[in-house]
């Protein structure tokens, strides 16, 4: 258990867990403000469309429009402030619960998007984490303590909360190849399966006037590359958990997802852009250097 928890508590620096939650934050930011006109539209629809789905379920009928995008803005504000780390202990958890019920409500109307689970799940995790105890505005704002008395840094350190944030990533990817598993068997591996799936996603865009993706028909064409990509698939999602071992492992399965999301895109044009932008690994990488280098370098 010692050996266990020297692993899991191991330091970090608080400029990383500090990097993260600026990028992710303003990631998470952007993804809400670009989808606030859509939540409003979505009242536009017949009531019998709204199935809602996780928290909100609590709603027996839909909120009026007015009353969605009152939410999505203040949810918006709030990760403004999360970003700066202002008031960090409130302003967190109030930003992740309004991301969580804003998305769960967009998701409430007929079809599910599981593309931004990872994004939520990381903001959450974020949020009741120490990520404000660098880089944050309010530390540079509020009052100073007594003369000659250095902030302390949090008692289990950071190491850990970074460490959370690969591991959640690494679930998520561990159960979309349970559920591959599950759904087809070792039927998976010869390709067919995939090749079927490509087919008749891209044969629906055709017929509904959508983009096609752009290697679609190639891949289609070449029974053996599928095969090598539906085993590759497999390694990468039920291979996801070594990602927390080492961190030149966890930088090599990072590539790996990558590219696991550009062939997607290559062969059925589905968008998975938290990580496709490569933000969902950046908890994998010494994120805080470059601005720590950029800002020794402005000093001298």
């Amino acid at each position: 258990m010692k050996r266990i928890a020297d692993w899991w508590f191991a330091p970090a620096p608080a400029e990383r867990l500090a990097m993260l939650r600026i990028v992710i934050g303003a990631y998470a930011l952007l993804w809400l403000v670009g989808w606030i006109s859509g939540l409003g539209e979505l009242s536009a629809l017949p009531a019998d469309h709204f199935r809602p789905v996780g928290v909100v379920r609590v709603l027996g009928a839909p909120l009026p429009a007015g009353v969605t995008i009152a939410i999505a803005a203040a949810t918006a504000a709030l990760l403004a402030g999360f970003v700066l780390g202002v008031a960090y202990r409130v302003v967190a958890p109030l930003a992740a619960l309004g991301l969580l019920w804003s998305l769960s409500y967009r998701n409430s109307w007929g079809m599910v998007f599981h593309t931004e689970n990872l994004l939520v799940m990381h903001v959450i995790a974020l949020a009741v984490a120490p990520a404000a105890d660098a880089w944050s505005i309010w530390g540079a704002v509020r009052p100073p303590g007594p003369p000659g008395r250095r902030r302390e840094p949090a008692p289990a350190g950071y190491g850990w909360a970074i460490k959370l944030l690969i591991a959640i990533a690494a679930v998520t990817y561990l159960l979309a190849g349970i559920a591959k598993l599950r759904m087809a068997g070792g039927d998976w591996l010869d390709g067919e399966f995939l090749r079927n799936q490509i087919a008749i996603d891209n044969l629906r865009k055709a017929l509904l006037g959508d983009q096609t993706a752009a290697l679609a028909t190639l891949f289609l064409e070449q029974p053996a590359v599928l095969t090598l990509f539906c085993v590759l698939t497999l390694v990468i999602e039920l291979g996801a958990p070594f990602a927390l071992l080492a961190p030149r492992l966890g930088r090599a399965w990072a590539a790996g997802a990558w590219g696991f999301h550009l062939a997607v895109v290559l062969t059925m044009n589905i968008w998975f852009p938290y990580p496709l932008f490569g933000v969902a690994f950046l908890p994998l990488f010494p994120v805080e250097r470059p601005v720590q280098w950029a800002i020794s370098r402005l000093r001298r």
